[in-house]
């Protein structure tokens, strides 16, 4: 009676070292399937860059609806130009001073026709499209988490196999050395039994490092940091599908991402080929603008001085001109060579214009029609070029629909298939776990080897751990079918 009594007590103690051991590691933070999300929508490096497109396609369609309004353009300038003699032709006009300008325009161009009609619907239909990419990368994103979240929760659930038999394999240690203690059994029972306690304590071992190797590539995933002893806290059920093949396929022709992108894809080459058709028609232009200038010599003397020698060269030929004329008998015209300081003040008044006193351009305004007759073929080559892509398009789709119904089909009929195995598994796993519950009270009473207690444990442990696969592959199977529909379906 002492050697049931002994294994009874080791069984019962087992459980409680291992949670006396839980209890001295350090909690570390919990982290749910939606935290993991979170963090992975705001942080995945991949993500972020497919949003990042989001900024161009609606800069695109700012650009697209810019184009249906004239543009504006403004100038302010300065110019220096140095005096001396002006020569044109080989004859001297003059000598000037140096002298400073400014001037200022605003110009007003237009220009319509249809491709730029055209292109505020090509540029949403293309938006619509990159959304529709950010939306299938976002479900591609949650669906990797997810698989990655269960397989850290299918190694942890492995982990914690090994360590049952761990506590197992030790007391099966401790029994076979009560039992050759009053010689029930060998030396041999009790060395294989030492080495079956090695051997499981490796497989643990290595079943948790297995855990923090898979906690890492989460993490990756995630795009952030790993904080140390974090724990997984989502719980999964296994549940019987709700919903039919053919909901299925019809929600993910209506709802999926990425037939969505390309159906917008499709719609934008379509608009596309609109677009290059139009480079036959005819457009407006109207041109029309306003400008000023001033100038100003920087040497007011030298105008000063050029005005009076104009008034004495003025004087000079007003007095010839009279001397013909009082031979002739005509009458003759006043003469005056005064040269006053309100003459001065004028020339000095006039010359300081500099920078702002402009003087206004007269204003024009321009408008034309072209129409294109012959550009070397480029308009058809354009226009095939669209039609080839629009038709591409239309292939894109219609094969992505092919294949999304081969997915959505091929990932329903894994869930299913996997819900059959959970319940086959778990009746293996109860049957080894009875197998090996039974051949244990065997040993213990002499009715069995050691060998056969190994044989069972072996057999439990194949059976557990595939029971354990069939859950989670069931649970990944799950994920994969949303993948494929391409929204949540649980």
């Amino acid at each position: 009676m002492r050697l049931p009594l002994l294994f009874a007590v080791l069984v019962a103690a087992s459980p409680l070292a291992a949670q006396n051991r839980d209890s001295v590691a350090t909690a570390g933070p919990a982290l749910s399937l939606d935290d993991a999300l979170r963090l992975a929508r705001g942080n995945n490096p991949d993500l972020q860059q497919v949003l990042e497109s989001r900024r161009t396609a609606r800069a695109n369609q700012l650009a697209a609806y810019g184009s249906l309004l004239p543009s504006l353009d403004a100038s302010l300038g300065g110019q220096y130009q140095e005096g001396g003699r002006q020569i044109y032709n080989g004859v001297t006009l003059g000598t000037n001073p140096n002298t400073i300008g400014s001037n200022y325009s605003l110009s007003m161009n237009y220009s319509l026709n249809a491709r730029s009609v055209i292109a505020p619907r090509v540029a949403a239909a293309s938006r619509d499209a990159v959304e529709a990419d950010i939306t299938g990368s976002t479900e591609s994103l949650r669906s990797l988490v997810t698989q990655q979240y269960l397989t850290v929760l299918q190694a942890s659930a492995k982990a914690d196999l090994a360590d049952t038999l761990v506590s197992a394999a030790q007391a099966q240690v401790e029994l076979a050395r009560a039992r050759a203690a009053v010689g029930s059994a060998t030396s041999l029972d009790v060395q294989r039994a030492e080495v079956e306690l090695a051997t499981q304590q490796v497989q643990a071992l290595q079943a948790r490092n297995q855990i923090e190797i898979e906690k890492l590539r989460l993490f990756q995933r995630m795009g952030v940091d790993q904080p140390a002893n974090v724990e997984l806290t989502s719980a999964f059920t296994v549940t019987q599908p709700t919903f039919t093949i053919d909901q299925l396929l019809s929600l993910a022709r209506e709802q999926n991402p990425q037939v969505l992108a390309l159906r917008a894809r499709e719609k934008a080459s379509s608009l596309t080929v609109r677009q290059s058709q139009s480079e036959y028609t005819p457009s407006l232009d109207v041109t029309t603008g306003w400008g000023g200038y001033t100038q100003r010599y920087t040497d007011e003397n030298a105008l000063v001085a050029g005005a009076r020698a104009n008034v004495a060269r003025g004087y000079e030929s007003c007095l010839a001109d009279n001397f013909a004329r009082s031979g002739a008998g005509l009458s003759q015209h006043p003469c005056s060579s005064s040269f006053t300081a309100a003459d001065e003040a004028a020339i000095r008044n006039a010359n300081d214009q500099y920078p702002f006193n402009f003087t206004k351009s007269p204003w024009s305004i321009r408008a034309a029609i072209r129409l294109p007759i012959f550009n070397g073929f480029q308009r058809e080559l354009h226009v095939e070029q669209a039609i080839a892509a629009r038709n591409n398009a239309r292939t894109n789709v219609r094969a992505r629909e092919l294949q999304l119904n081969a997915e959505v089909t091929g990932a329903y009929l894994t869930l299913t298939t996997s819900l059959k195995s959970i319940a086959l598994q778990e009746q293996n796993a109860a049957r080894a776990r009875d197998e090996l519950r039974l051949t244990e009270e065997r040993y213990r009473v002499g009715a069995a080897t050691f060998l056969d207690v190994t044989q069972a444990r072996a057999t439990y442990e194949r059976a557990e751990s595939d029971r354990i696969n069939a859950v989670y592959d069931y649970h990944k199977a799950f994920a994969a079918l949303e993948s494929a529909v391409g929204r949540p379906l649980r």
